[in-house]
């Protein structure tokens, strides 16, 4: 199974929030951390907001943020709200009929056991546990130079 872009953006942008808690974050500080456009983050945004898993703040000041602790937010919340297609191969599509096999075949049933047992370890792991994993992600996506004073001129 392959994760879309949106996908991995989308968990990208949580573990910023997280890794940013307390703060709102800005679309323009998540997309140069990542070096993506702020665009491509916007699209991403839309269904992570619709499914209350991130908050939008408007205003001069607003930005982006959790919409539930990290530790609530597992891997599977974010993929299933992501991704379009579970069908890990032809016969798993609504449409398929062209294999005489399609109800009963022993692949069919091991790809679909396949599948619930990824589900299964993206429900495990968490927002917060993807953080907690790396003590010095703050620096890695250049939040602790957000949080200094500006230097005077």
């Amino acid at each position: 199974m392959r994760l879309t872009r949106q996908t991995n953006y989308a968990i990208r942008i949580l573990m910023y929030c997280a890794a940013n808690e307390g703060r709102l974050s800005r679309i323009p500080e998540i997309a140069a951390a990542y070096t993506v456009s702020e665009l491509f983050l916007f699209k991403i945004l839309q269904p992570l907001v619709e499914h209350g898993l991130v908050e939008t703040v408007r205003g001069r000041n607003g930005g982006v943020r959790l919409g539930k602790p990290a530790a609530d937010i597992n891997l599977f919340d974010v993929v299933r709200v992501t991704e379009e297609n579970f069908a890990m191969a032809e016969c798993f599509e609504n449409d398929a009929t062209e294999c005489p096999l399609v109800d009963s075949c022993a692949l069919n049933s091991a790809l679909r056991e396949a599948l619930n047992a990824f589900f299964g370890v993206l429900e495990r792991y968490s927002i917060a546990d993807l953080v907690k994993a790396r003590p010095n992600v703050r620096a890695l996506l250049g939040i602790d130079l957000l949080d200094r004073p500006a230097l005077a001129s």
